[in-house]
């Protein structure tokens, strides 16, 4: 799937999760959002000019929720959904006053949802799995896409009390997976495979900005922004475009370029895993892009004996984890 990008497009909505709600679109919006497959919940900083008193004090008294749609005529879509955390004001001159507004998706399930409960002998992975998410769901974040899981029973009955998180961490790392939280919905994904869904075939026609970068981290793309970029899912590259990662000469370095070459390699076919994804624009200004870290989609997971290799660790280095 690729569309071209033309004519700018952008909704901001806040409000409660059900009842009264503000269409601030025609403000103009100053946004930073950043996402990832990291267990570390995805955040929106917001900065609206020129708002209302009344306006400011309803944002800051009434309500909770913030929905951010952007993107182009034919490729518009919601880049983030979540939760308002703090709301500040301020004046950026003698005419200009402005609103930050500083929101989370899923931050309130991940840092304060508790699991109370006990399975049966018998129970399997996937019901840790539920039973985590249904400790998330009074916060608003409920069990999302998950592959099928180890299905080997419990001989024994099992306890379950403690953060949702670290049931989730656990059950992840028993089923090799990443987890996240993504527009309130809890995601599990194998350290080998995908989410399903649409793929963008990003090329300089759909909306690609330079050329994709392959460094230490994975492969960089900067793209004209596409909401149809989704954390674990696919993009096409064209590889012939990406410029290749420079291997240092140095002995301590060679584990890194080791690393490199197996973990931030690239797909025969173009296909590639998106890792991270950065929204940022303004819709008085120029700034309107994605920012991406990717992974070939058949990607080796390194073992943990590889990290002795490395004897100097390189700088900059995401931590898929979090």
């Amino acid at each position: 799937m690729g569309v071209q990008q033309f004519g700018r497009k952008v909704s901001l909505i806040v409000g409660q999760d059900a009842g009264d709600a503000l269409d601030l679109s025609q403000l103009r919006i100053v946004f930073a959002i950043k996402r990832g497959d990291l267990q570390t919940p995805n955040s929106l900083r917001a900065r609206v000019f020129n708002v209302s008193e009344t306006t400011r004090q309803r944002i800051e008294q009434e309500f909770t929720r913030i929905v951010l749609q952007a993107g182009y005529g034919g490729n518009y879509g919601i880049v983030f959904d979540g939760t308002i955390k703090q709301v500040r004001r301020g004046r950026e001159s003698q005419t200009d006053t402005y609103l930050d507004i500083t929101a989370a998706d899923g931050d309130s399930a991940y840092n304060f949802a508790v699991v109370n409960t006990s399975l049966a002998a018998g129970s399997t992975l996937r019901q840790h799995v539920e039973a985590a998410c249904t400790a998330m769901n009074p916060y608003g974040v409920r069990l999302g896409y998950a592959p099928d899981l180890p299905n080997n029973p419990l001989p024994r009955g099992k306890v379950m009390f403690g953060m949702a998180r670290d049931f989730m961490r656990g059950a992840a790392r028993t089923a090799q997976a990443v987890w996240s939280i993504q527009d309130g919905e809890v995601q599990l994904v194998p350290e080998t495979s995908y989410c399903p869904g649409d793929i963008p075939v990003i090329t300089s026609a759909t909306g690609m900005v330079g050329l994709p970068e392959q460094t230490q981290n994975g492969i960089a793309v900067k793209m004209l922004l596409n909401p149809y970029v989704k954390i674990s899912q696919l993009i096409q590259l064209d590889n012939a475009s990406i410029q290749r990662f420079e291997n240092s000469l140095v002995v301590q370095q060679q584990a890194q370029n080791e690393r490199v070459a197996l973990q931030a390699r690239l797909q025969d076919d173009g296909f590639y895993y998106v890792m991270t994804a950065e929204h940022h624009g303004d819709t008085r200004g120029q700034d309107y892009y994605t920012d991406v870290i990717c992974l070939a989609a058949d990607v080796t997971v390194l073992p943990d004996t590889f990290k002795d290799k490395q004897t100097v660790p390189p700088d900059n280095v995401i931590k898929r984890f979090g």
